[in-house]
Formats: C-alpha cells, sequence, structure tokens
C-alpha cells in the first residue's frame, strides 16, 4: 500500500533515494520493485526496520540495492546533495522539530533532485482526535502524532526551506472509516467487531484490488483521503 505515487518522483536507473521515516518499508519496498535504483531506508524504530528487512526478503530479486539502518531525521549522516528523491510518508507530524528535518533534506537533496511529502489530511484526523481522548487515544500514543498539518501553511514551510511545490494529490479515501472505528473503539481496537471486519475488508482490497474498491477509492480520496501527499522539486536557491 505506497501512500506516494512513484511516478512523480521523476526516477531514472541508478538514482539513490532516501525513504525517511520508512518505518516497516512499504515505500523500500516498491522501490526496489520498480527499478535498478540504490535505496536507503532510515527510521528511529529497530523493529520495523527488521519487518522491513524480512519484508524485503520475500520479494523477488532486482538489481535495486536496499540499505536499512537507523538515523535521526533532523541529524543524517549524509553529505549534501547526495540523492535524487526523497520519500517522507507520515513521518512529520511525529517529530517536535519538523523544519530541523525539513533543512535536512534539503541539504542532503540534489538541486535536481525531487521530495515527497505526506501527511495525515487534516480534517480526517481531527475527527480522529475527537473520537478517541485522553489520556490513552490515539494522539496520545508515544512517538504518535503531536499536531494536524494545515496543507497551505506546510506547503509554505517546505517551500521556505528551498523546494517548490509541482503536484499534490489526497491518498487511501477508504481506509478513513478504519481510523476513525479504530479510535472510537480505541480500548478494544484489536479486538472490536466493526474494527476487525474493516480491517479484513482492507486486507482483502489490497491483496485483491477489485476494479470496484479501486474506483470508490478514487472518488472518496480527494474528499476524505486518509493523506495529504505533495511532491517538490529542490531547483530554487537553499
Amino acid at each position: 500500500m505506497l501512500t506516494a505515487k512513484l511516478e512523480h518522483l521523476g526516477l531514472r536507473r541508478g538514482d539513490r533515494v532516501l525513504d525517511l521515516g520508512c518505518g516497516e518499508g512499504r515505500h523500500v519496498h516498491g522501490l526496489y520493485m520498480l527499478g535498478e535504483f540504490e535505496i536507503f531506508g532510515i527510521d528511529l524504530d529497530e523493529p520495523s526496520l527488521d519487518r522491513a528487512r524480512e519484508g524485503l526478503a520475500t520479494l523477488p530479486v532486482s538489481k535495486s540495492q536496499v540499505t536499512f539502518e537507523t538515523g535521526d531525521a533532523t541529524a543524517l549522516r549524509f553529505e549534501d546533495d547526495f540523492f535524487d528523491a526523497i520519500i517522507c510518508s507520515e513521518v512529520l507530524e511525529h517529530l517536535p522539530n519538523y523544519d530541523a528535518a525539513l533543512v535536512e533534506m534539503r541539504r542532503i537533496l540534489k538541486p535536481s533532485g525531487r521530495l515527497c511529502v505526506s501527511v495525515p489530511h487534516a480534517w480526517p484526523e481531527r475527527i480522529c482526535w475527537q473520537l478517541a481522548p485522553p489520556p490513552n487515544g490515539y494522539p496520545y500514543q508515544p512517538g504518535g502524532h503531536i499536531r494536524i498539518f494545515d496543507e497551505v501553511d506546510l506547503k509554505t514551510s517546505i517551500e521556505r526551506r528551498g523546494f517548490r511545490i509541482i503536484k499534490r494529490h489526497h491518498a487511501h479515501g477508504i481506509h478513513v472509516p478504519y481510523w476513525w472505528l479504530k479510535c472510537a473503539f480505541w480500548e478494544r481496537s484489536d479486538d472490536h467487531p466493526w474494527v476487525k471486519t474493516y480491517h479484513d475488508f482492507l486486507v482483502w482490497d489490497l491483496m485483491k484490488k477489485p476494479w470496484i474498491t479501486r474506483a470508490l477509492d478514487a472518488v472518496l480520496s480527494p474528499v476524505m483521503g486518509k493523506s495529504l501527499v505533495m511532491y517538490f522539486d529542490a531547483k530554487a536557491p537553499r
């Protein structure tokens, strides 16, 4: 289940790509199967990286090279102008100092490079926060979401750091009801029958990709997509 549309990154064979905050590696895995790239997956959570490595091992062999490692988005080890493209999907809402991460991404991205950033879509996210109250609900988990982004404010913050927006869209429209159910039944989100039923539906959709749910998602995503996805180039001066 990819949030970024990889075709919008303008990738070419041999490009070096970073998935910053890669989690369990879904975008790394997608890139690995897409072409011949040098791919880095960076995350703070070692168990997630272990699962990303396990997932990679199940995929058919490709010509891409993958490195998974721990790293802090606000202090990356890479030299200036190192990457041709960066994906930062569902990460910035977790970071106390997300602007420092934007500075780092601009530093390590080539002047001809592209950046994809996704964050939770504001109005569905606000409902999640309201449905799962403190002290144990959705926005109060350790390492969880600490802000809701306004689209214009986020776009302005990113462009202020030397980027220029080129595309935008929303993704995962049919996933929003699942998160509303999960938040509404937060204390029983692992075993509540409504949550489990909707989760099974999403797994079925992911595996089978029937035309009817693909069409439904295409209709719902612009209105209530779970994720806001924006693409930038780095041609503006730093």
